[in-house]
């Protein structure tokens, strides 16, 4: 089992930046890949990133290519996204999750089998 809680959510202006974190407990939190999804009202669960175990791969989807950075602190058992540049368009609830396969990095949402209960980040134009 793991356990998946996020933070950081809020209001921020066009051009600004959040760091969301997420913080997980129960398995080795080094044991497995971290990705973060966001999803938008009407709107379905979408890829964000993605990171392995170990630090050494990571995913972005092309819509934040360029302006978010995932990492990870083993040590804390904590993953990060760290936005910049926002958008109005990024404007979601972000969730974390947990991919325990070891079958490397997934985009697609059957991937991740723990998920947090999401943090809202709303941008303003």
């Amino acid at each position: 089992q793991v356990q998946l809680v996020e933070s950081g959510g809020g209001l921020v202006q066009a051009g600004g930046s959040l760091r969301l974190s997420c913080a997980a407990s129960g398995r080795t939190f080094s044991s497995y890949a971290m990705g973060w999804f966001r999803q938008a009202p009407g709107k379905e669960r979408e890829f964000v990133s993605a990171i392995s175990s170990s630090s050494g791969y990571t995913s972005y989807a092309d819509s934040v290519k360029g302006r978010f950075t995932i990492s990870r602190d083993n040590a804390k058992n904590t993953v990060y996204l760290q936005m910049k540049s926002l958008k109005p368009e990024d404007t979601a609830v972000y969730y974390c999750a947990a991919d325990t396969s070891a079958q490397g990095l997934r985009v697609g949402v059957k991937g991740y089998d723990y998920w947090g209960q999401g943090t809202q980040v709303t941008v303003s134009s």
